[in-house]
């Protein structure tokens, strides 16, 4: 049975929190998704605390060995576990949403560290190349670093967008890394995830994240390939998320190409036949989101056995990463109580 936002009983049983609305004007996926573009979420100055990670040379030769700057926000009390922040495709550690998302968590008694994933401000200067869907090389040695700074508490995961479907990758490659995982609209399969970005009514996104995307890549202080700067520049730059990842992502993380990329970094099929290689885990999807389509999520949904670790809660409106409704972001809120529910079992 799919739960849905509006009438599953488990999220105020057991988790205390209402059931989603969408909140007038950001009505529909669209406004839900742009809301915090349209009108910036008034935050707090930076205050993190810069954290540098080691990372190594990719094994296609495509970038050197650097590290990751990851900022470290502790609550004011003393914190009952940390929680490993990532953002999504285009985004950085200074992301509103990401940021918010920090925030709750912290006012809940945790401490967090965001990420900056190889490639993205403000620790682009720290490592050449990009990152992928599935960088655990990157990303695992983090989570080590993580766990250190936790200091035998408990470690969880938060991922939004792609940062979450990068989480589900490492869980996968090495269960037992983290306690509990919280991923919001995270793609599940990107070949159709990418194929969702393409449709007509999408053209707009798909331009504004291959702006940033080729912007990225292309502000490399490490510079890039002769075959990568032909392939983003002029006639022959990427005019959809798939021409991009085949001219960079596939080959930079030593694939064969890009459908090779897609089926190796979809979490979807390892979940399916592997379901309780996760911690407890908590996938939030909305029906209406532009981006990210929901029938990946209602596929694992059918596939999960009763006792599987992963929980999932659809709504029926929220776009993507939106969740906009009364009193804030449902969604901080869902992840923040998903987090200390675990706690508290």
């Amino acid at each position: 049975m799919i739960a849905s936002g509006a009438h599953d009983p488990w999220l105020q049983q057991q988790l205390g929190v209402l059931a989603f609305e969408q909140r007038w004007p950001w009505i529909g996926g669209d406004l839900q998704t742009l809301r915090d573009t349209l009108r910036p979420v008034r935050l707090p100055s930076e205050c993190g605390e810069p954290v540098l990670v080691d990372v190594p040379a990719l094994a296609s030769g495509a970038a050197a060995a650097g590290q990751l700057l990851a900022l470290l926000d502790q609550p004011t009390v003393a914190p009952r576990g940390l929680v490993l922040l990532l953002h999504g495709l285009g985004g950085s550690s200074s992301r509103e949403g990401l940021r918010r998302m920090g925030l709750a968590l912290q006012a809940g008694g945790f401490a967090v560290l965001r990420l900056n994933l190889r490639g993205a401000d403000p620790g682009r200067h720290l490592a050449g190349g990009t990152y992928a869907a599935r960088c655990n090389s990157d990303l695992l040695p983090v989570i080590t670093r993580a766990r250190e700074l936790a200091c035998g508490r408990p470690l969880f995961g938060a991922g939004i967008s792609l940062g979450g479907t990068m989480l589900l990758n490492a869980c996968l490659a090495q269960p037992g890394v983290l306690d509990g995982l919280f991923c919001a609209s995270s793609p599940l399969d990107l070949a159709a995830c990418s194929a969702s970005i393409e449709r007509p009514r999408n053209r707009v996104y798909q331009r504004w994240l291959l702006q940033r995307l080729v912007r990225q890549t292309l502000a490399d202080p490490f510079g890039v390939s002769d075959r990568e700067q032909r392939q983003l520049s002029g006639d022959a730059a990427p005019r959809t998320i798939r021409a991009f990842d085949r001219a960079v992502t596939a080959p930079r993380w030593g694939f064969d190409d890009v459908d090779a990329y897609y089926q190796g970094a979809s979490p979807l099929q390892h979940l399916i036949a592997a379901p309780n290689r996760l911690p407890p885990t908590l996938l939030l999807q909305a029906m209406d989101d532009p981006w990210v389509p929901a029938v990946s999520a209602l596929s694992l949904q059918e596939a999960l056995p009763e006792e599987s670790s992963i929980r999932q809660t659809f709504t029926r409106r929220g776009g993507h990463n939106g969740f906009h409704g009364r009193g804030g972001c449902w969604g901080d809120q869902l992840a923040l109580r998903w987090l200390q529910s675990i706690l508290e079992r």
